[in-house]
């Protein structure tokens, strides 16, 4: 698997039978700010990745000093349209919906995704993603209340499912203010913090080593099912993980995982 992008470069780590692909948001003179670019690449990126039958986890990170600075207000996407109202806001519509699909994408590729944030924080990334380490000065804000509109690329949906804590998100997405990594393990944004980049990162690629070891299908249907039950009912969620099953019960992974437990040692499962 080799992708050439601008803004984000792709690290391939095949030591393991099922591969751990690094991501590493890639403009750190502009700290990772988010260009006109940037959303078609990681977009197609995750699509992409979605039929690499290697991956299992996929670890992101940032260069420089910072994770993300967000949003490139110089060089990203023209929030502004003239002419006909109507035909403006189809255009807006548009181009809103792609940028809400970059993030969401991480969701639906079917890989573990962990993120490690240090510096500043991109919650509408980092909230789609399935764990979140961080560093203990990573800053965390949700800012777009200061520049005049709601937050809409996925902060405002996934955040308040990620914590649980109306109150507090209300209090952060309201005021703009900025919280550090302690405040944002407390609040559950976060799972662990770190004093450093390399520690975090270290730690990042050690979770992720365990998880590729797994077996995948089982994997993907915990993944899912997490992910369909933040979003709907307990009866639903019991429905849905009963038919999921029906299928995916049906497959070697789990004979191999009993074997391999009973003589104490490694599974080795089939790619998907």
């Amino acid at each position: 698997m080799d992708f050439i992008y601008e803004t984000i470069k792709v690290e391939m780590d095949t030591s393991e039978t099922n591969s751990i692909c690094h991501l590493i948001l890639n403009r750190p003179k502009k700290l990772n700010s988010m260009n006109v670019k940037f959303w078609d690449e990681f977009r197609h990126f995750f699509k992409t990745l979605k039929h690499n039958k290697n991956v299992k986890v996929v670890v992101i990170t940032g260069s420089g000093k910072s994770f993300t600075a967000g949003l490139d207000l110089v060089d990203g996407p023209n929030l502004a349209f003239a002419g006909d109202q109507a035909r403006s806001a189809l255009k807006f519509l548009d181009l809103v919906t792609e940028m809400q699909e970059s993030f969401t994408s991480i969701e639906k590729c079917g890989k573990i995704v962990l993120v490690g944030i240090h510096g500043g924080g991109g919650i509408d990334l980092i909230t789609a993603c399935d764990i979140r380490y961080c560093t203990n000065d990573a800053k965390f804000s949700v800012k777009e209340v200061d520049i005049g509109i709601a937050a809409d690329v996925g902060t405002l949906q996934r955040l308040p499912k990620v914590v649980g804590n109306q109150s507090w998100v209300k209090e952060i997405c309201l005021t703009g203010r900025y919280f550090s990594g302690e405040e944002a393990v407390t609040h559950g944004l976060c799972s662990k913090t770190f004093d450093n980049k390399e520690e975090m990162t270290k730690n990042l690629f050690l979770l992720a080593k365990t998880l590729s070891l797994k077996s995948p299908i089982a994997l993907i249907g915990t993944k899912k099912i997490l992910d369909y039950s933040r979003d709907h009912s307990v009866e639903d969620g019991l429905e849905m993980v009963a038919v999921w099953n029906s299928s995916m019960l049906n497959t070697e992974d789990v004979g191999v995982a009993i074997s391999a437990s009973m003589a104490k040692s490694k599974p080795v499962f089939s790619k998907l």
